[in-house]
């Protein structure tokens, strides 16, 4: 149902009641109740009294797409995956000698990708928008800005949701947005676009889309927390009288009741009663309403949707079962989350980026993991000595930024791994 209007005679009391407490003046005639919000009883009661409910607006105004992003949870997943991905170098590699892959930084791209893709951005900056665009929105845009030569100068990112992709009677696909200077098209050979998971050429499924009702779950409870903590934690209560009252008496007592003692400002304001009234007080303890369990659980919804296990976003609770603890899960995240997400993007940008030519030579884009090993002082020297025989000392001070030393191109193993013939022999540069 819309275009529900406030009368005359409504209308007219809610300025008064506003002016008088010193409240800003709306214009609030119209509800629409398309929210996923089912409405309440409250709403019934509201469309009797000519009055609009304000949770209901803010429900409807707001959308469950864009209050989706005010979620601590979805914030906190959402820059865990952008943040942790942005900070992982991105480099071109190309194959060196032996077939073993190594950064080619005389490539055109690598300063592009790896520093700088355009004037106003960093590499991080980039990368951390585009990844968020991808787990919000299920798809990524950035124009490829080329010379009249095609030579790649730049990438400059868009908005997804500001952009509408088609496909032209030719089969190509062509992209629009409308931004700040105006309207833009462009064909697939000049935008780098990164799809999220599910849906097809034309672009991912977003997530907040697909997962509507968990967002809209969410929602609810926060901000039924949220009323619940401005009402002082006391919901309600009841006042008796011995005597029957009229409409009139009624009113008055109901607005005074709202004026002076409803929110967490006036809890505790005392209540002058008189003429037998009686207060009785309806507390609901928010443990025993279990909003605590209820919010508990809208954030762990939400962590299965961006897949992150809810102590890498701050809720511990009942999260080392299954016998797995909590460096166990953490591990688990590089292995079965955060691989796939880095193979969806490197492929997009091998493929969209590098020339025909370059990807038969063997070039590629990849993301550097084990850049990870650099806050683990204590797993990188684990991970050196496991591999002492596969690696040289220089190789090792390579990664962690030292300069090489004579003699360190050698490689170890261990003694009781050499034929006894072979002792004592000096190992050979490599």
């Amino acid at each position: 149902m819309s275009g529900y209007q406030l009368s005359r005679r409504a209308a007219e009391a809610e300025v008064r009641s506003l002016a008088s407490r010193g409240l800003p003046i709306e214009a609030k005639s119209v509800l629409s109740l398309t929210s996923p919000v089912a409405p309440g009883q409250q709403d019934a009661d509201n469309f009797r009294t000519n009055k609009v409910t304000l949770e209901r607006y803010n429900d409807t105004s707001a959308g469950v797409l864009s209050a989706a992003h005010g979620l601590s949870a979805t914030w906190a997943c959402v820059s865990f995956w952008a943040g942790n991905i942005a900070s992982l170098p991105c480099a071109v590699q190309r194959k060196g000698p032996g077939g073993v892959a190594v950064d080619d930084d005389q490539h055109p791209l690598y300063w592009l990708l790896h520093d700088s893709p355009n004037y106003d951005q960093s590499a991080f900056d980039f990368w951390e928008f585009i990844v968020a665009s991808i787990e919000l929105r299920g798809n990524a845009y950035a124009e490829i800005v080329r010379r009249d030569d095609g030579f790649i100068v730049s990438l400059a990112p868009i908005p997804p949701d500001l952009m509408r992709v088609t496909r032209n009677g030719a089969g190509e696909l062509e992209y629009r947005w409308t931004d700040g200077s105006g309207e833009h098209l462009v064909h697939q050979g000049d935008m780098l676009h990164i799809r999220g998971f599910g849906g097809g050429a034309l672009g991912g499924v977003s997530p907040l889309a697909a997962c509507r009702q968990s967002f809209a779950s969410a929602i609810a409870a926060d901000r039924a927390a949220t009323t619940m903590f401005a009402n002082g934690v006391r919901t309600s209560g009841v006042m008796s009288v011995d005597k029957v009252l009229t409409r009139d008496q009624r009113n008055e007592a109901e607005q005074l009741l709202q004026d002076k003692f409803v929110g967490a400002a006036t809890a505790g304001r005392p209540m002058l009663l008189d003429a037998g009234m009686k207060w009785e007080q309806l507390s609901i303890d928010p443990k025993d309403a279990e909003m605590l369990e209820s919010r508990r659980f809208s954030v762990e919804e939400v962590c299965r949707v961006f897949e992150v296990d809810p102590h890498l976003v701050g809720q511990t609770v009942g999260n080392t079962t299954l016998g797995s603890s909590i460096a166990d899960q953490t591990l688990s995240v590089l292995k079965f989350k955060m691989r796939k997400r880095l193979k969806r993007i490197e492929g997009a940008v091998t493929k969209q980026l590098l020339s025909r030519a370059d990807r038969k030579a063997g070039v590629s884009i990849r993301f550097n993991v084990e850049a990870f090993l650099r806050a683990d002082s204590t797993g990188r020297a684990d991970f050196y000595t496991k591999m002492r025989p596969f690696m040289t000392v220089n190789e090792v001070r390579a990664l962690e930024g030292l300069p090489p030393v004579e003699g360190g191109n050698v490689l170890y193993k261990q003694m009781q791994d050499v034929p006894i013939t072979d002792a004592g022999q000096q190992p050979a540069e490599v």
